[in-house]
């Protein structure tokens, strides 16, 4: 399956705290991106999103207690069992991949050099998809997602409702917010 194939709702539920995991549960979302946890909540986290329905992307960069190494991709791919993972890091991409995992490669666009940077290292480790952070530059998207041939994602700095019709329009897939109250939006 690709990721397009998933997207009902184009709201992607970023869940950074513990607090909001019962907000997402009841949430329109289908695809949640889970930020928080550890290594003995995490596996609880997913199986209950997982049971309402959500395809679940571990955040490998924000789980407490996890190293970067093959044996954490395996122990996640064979135990937790998420979707997938997003990491910023394409070691992790890589193994992910292998072990049949679906991946989010996430790039920080802070200027025109981490634009660049980070579309050679989209394109060297081939993720399913591409979250660009902040999620509010329209004029990036549009270039990414003619340059990148990659889903885009787009997060981070995203507070309403025009902003997200604005990241659409401009070529993203969907769009992934920490805020509760955008996750029942029908889009």
């Amino acid at each position: 399956m690709r990721i397009e194939d998933m997207v009902e709702s184009q709201i992607i539920a970023s869940v950074k705290s513990e607090e909001d995991l019962d907000s997402a549960l009841k949430s329109n979302v289908n695809i949640v991106f889970l930020l928080t946890g550890n290594l003995l909540t995490a596996e609880r986290y997913i199986s209950q999103l997982r049971e309402s329905g959500k395809y679940v992307f571990l955040h490998l960069d924000f789980i407490e207690g996890l190293s970067n190494s093959r044996s954490t991709i395996s122990f996640i791919a064979e135990v937790w069992k998420p979707t997938g993972i997003i990491t910023t890091k394409g070691n992790m991409i890589k193994f992910a991949k292998e072990m049949n995992l679906m991946t989010i490669q996430r790039i920080f666009l802070l200027d025109r050099s981490a634009l660049y940077k980070g579309i050679e290292m989209v394109k060297s480790c081939n993720p399913d998809a591409v979250e660009i952070m902040p999620g509010i530059m329209p004029k990036i998207i549009d270039q990414l997602a003619s340059e990148l041939h990659y889903p885009i994602i787009v997060g981070g700095l995203v507070s309403e409702i025009q902003e997200v019709y604005d990241a659409l329009k401009a070529g993203a897939l969907a769009v992934s917010s920490g805020n509760p109250a955008m996750w029942n939006y029908e889009i």
